[in-house]
């Protein structure tokens, strides 16, 4: 049986990544970063951290993992998209809900530069190392990350639905094909 019960909220889970995941992801996020000249947000960062919705490698990530998903779950569950960012000095995440195409979310940390960076689940800190990741329901579990001091920290989000709940309709969030980005 999986975690997903009535008073599920979030759970950590170490180790999502294998050693390798984290040094492949860890070097693709820097080189992505160091080489982005179109994907930037300057709304949570005074730099601009470099993100992107449906990149074909997360992507692949998103399919990869969703047995562990269904397994952590307890759940069938259909992917949605994945987005990953590089966060860089002064960044935040402000307090926010997610979509309904989020139901089932997990954040997961790449990389860093060692600097701390706790995530919020409903106001209680959650530290993580690379690697490791944090289930949430996303629509549910308010969720936010303080200024972030450091020089870089990587992460990608990993998004799901219920295969048999009320968003199934989310199903790779509105998108033809994997790896492509959604029109909005």
């Amino acid at each position: 049986m999986g975690v997903i019960g009535k008073d599920f909220k979030y759970t950590v889970v170490p180790n999502f990544l294998d050693q390798g995941e984290i040094d492949l992801l860890t070097q693709y996020t820097e080189i992505m970063h160091r080489t982005n000249t179109k994907n930037f947000d300057f709304h949570i960062s005074e730099v601009g951290d470099t993100n992107c919705h449906g990149d074909p490698v997360f992507d692949s990530l998103l399919l990869t993992k969703k047995r562990i998903m269904e397994k952590t779950t307890g759940l069938k569950l259909l992917p949605t998209y994945s987005f990953w960012r590089m966060y860089t000095k002064y960044a935040i995440l402000r307090k926010h809900k997610d979509r309904p195409a989020c139901e089932i979310s997990v954040t997961v940390h790449i990389g860093s530069d060692g600097t701390p960076w706790p995530i919020y689940m409903d106001g209680k800190p959650i530290n993580t190392k690379p690697g490791d990741a944090a289930i949430y329901m996303g629509p549910v579990v308010e969720h936010f990350r303080e200024r972030f001091m450091g020089d870089w920290h990587s992460q990608v989000f990993l998004h799901y639905v219920n295969a048999e709940g009320p968003h199934a309709n989310e199903y790779r969030d509105g998108r033809a094909y994997w790896g492509i980005e959604r029109n909005y």
